[in-house]
């Protein structure tokens, strides 16, 4: 199977992304406040199974609509307000599969969201079948297969942490910043006590000096 993804923004985002063919399948793209960004990806092989991980690495509260489309229109998948996702489904048509993101719900926030698409059945296809009788073809076969479902796992969990310690870092930096404003304000606050009771010992002292006199 031969996967072409191509991405196709929005009229607002035309002036800052392009329309492109290429041959990998992994990416990290920024979606602005208001915006949309279409990828498609090509498949010619029916009964096709294909992989998707997204993920949203920065951006205000690191969620993103997003929906999946057959070629002939019908919605495989539509979500509202995700954080990350990885699925699989079966690909039983012909033609482009359309991925859209949309950040329209925030209207000043720009979101950073690494997005990637597996077509599972793309190298194994490629692969000639082993002889039968050959016990050892079949067990470096089998090898490879452990070996590369170990690799899948390895780099999801990186794919993981990255996410997740990005999320981390912006709550810290959310944290800091919610601290200094609050201390900025409790010095505000004990410096207005502070001048006013310096005005009411005044006025105190100035009312009882009237009296006097």
């Amino acid at each position: 199977m031969r996967a072409v993804l191509c991405a196709v923004p929005t009229a607002e985002a035309l002036a800052r992304l392009t329309a492109s063919y290429v041959s990998a399948t992994a990416l990290t793209f920024l979606l602005g406040a208001n915006e949309k960004s279409c990828y498609y990806i090509f498949n010619d092989k029916e009964k096709s199974n294909i992989g998707y991980y997204f993920a949203v690495q920065a951006g205000g509260s690191f969620d993103i609509d997003y929906t999946i489309k057959a070629p002939d229109g019908k919605i495989i998948v539509q979500k509202e307000r995700e954080r990350q996702g990885e699925y699989v489904f079966s690909a039983d048509q012909i033609g482009e599969y359309e991925f859209c993101f949309s950040n329209e719900m925030s209207t000043y926030t720009e979101k950073v969201v690494d997005f990637e698409i597996k077509v599972n059945d793309d190298f194994k296809a490629k692969l000639p079948d082993a002889p039968q009788e050959n016990e050892a073809v079949e067990g470096m076969q089998e090898s490879i297969n452990k070996i590369e479902n170990k690799l899948n796992d390895l780099e999801n969990k990186l794919q993981y942490y990255k996410t997740r310690n990005n999320r981390n870092q912006s709550t810290v930096k959310s944290t800091e910043s919610r601290i200094f404003n609050f201390s900025i304000l409790d010095v505000v606050l004990m410096c207005s006590m502070a001048i006013f009771q310096v005005l009411v010992v005044k006025f105190f002292f100035q009312g009882s000096r009237k009296q006097l006199v």
